[in-house]
């Protein structure tokens, strides 16, 4: 696909979804937008300290850069959600009213040109799509949504918009990798005390004394239960590349008063 003349930077696609008729989208970066400071250039978090103008203008270049269009007009804005690391996914029909943002982790929707997303900095974000039905979604998956079962949830949502989950192609864009993810030991006991199996998603590096947590390990085998068509992983490291991603915990150990956010966002043409 063309890169939109607005987005001068990078955005990723995966294989199999950039394969799909019908179905446009993108894990952006944080190139190409008009934002400053801590938050250059492409913030699109309103929940930033950014200056919400900025913000606002990085989320119309997203949404043009995916051709999104309702009521035959181009879309303003990606529609996302008031996130809360849990595992609600919501369906929608037409863009959200302005600054309304209903807490879910999950956005899924079967109406052409309307593009949603899912806004991360350090956690999984998953785009699915199911381009026989026409139905689309993107998740947001930390550790707490992951574990409850965000994933499980979207694809129900999908199903019951006539998606099959032999159709469905999923990928994970750019996340935090286990070798950046430092976690405690209760952390860990939180996830052995669901499954003893969740014991393989832990390694402690030689000379370190605290584990180190797979989350895109852990959502890509979510996922491969779930009998989909396909489901990749980027294997892209948010807190490793500073020049294309924002990351939580990277401005955390540089004790930063505050962060930006990317988007994965997918709209059907």
């Amino acid at each position: 696909h063309g890169i939109d003349p607005m987005i001068e930077g990078k955005v990723f696609e995966a294989p199999a979804i950039a394969a799909l008729p019908g179905v446009r989208h993108g894990f952006f970066t944080r190139e190409g937008g008009v934002s400053s400071g801590l938050y250059a250039s492409l913030n699109v978090g309103f929940g930033s300290d950014d200056d919400a103008t900025d913000v606002r203008e990085n989320r119309r270049r997203v949404a043009a850069h995916l051709g999104a269009t309702f009521a035959g007009a181009p879309l303003a804005d990606v529609a996302t959600n008031y996130q809360v690391h849990g595992a609600t996914a919501r369906i929608i029909d037409r863009p959200d009213p302005d600054g309304q943002r209903p807490k879910a982790d999950a956005l899924v929707t079967a109406t052409p040109g309307l593009a949603i997303g899912a806004l991360t900095a350090d956690c999984t974000p998953v785009l699915f799509a199911d381009a026989e039905a026409r139905v689309v979604a993107a998740a947001h998956a930390g550790w707490r949504g992951a574990v409850t079962g965000i994933l499980e949830a979207t694809i129900e949502a999908m199903e019951s918009l006539g998606a099959r989950r032999s159709r469905i192609s999923a990928a994970i864009g750019p996340t935090i990798s286990q070798a950046a993810y430092e976690v405690g030991p209760e952390f860990e006991a939180q996830f052995v005390a669901q499954s003893s199996d969740n014991a393989r998603y832990f390694t402690t590096p030689a000379g370190r004394d605290r584990s180190h947590f797979d989350l895109p390990g852990f959502c890509r085998d979510r996922l491969a239960g779930l009998g989909l068509a396909a489901a990749e992983d980027l294997a892209i490291c948010t807190y490793a590349d500073e020049s294309l991603f924002f990351s939580y915990r990277r401005g955390t150990h540089r004790n930063q008063p505050d962060y930006g956010r990317q988007i994965s966002a997918i709209v059907l043409t």
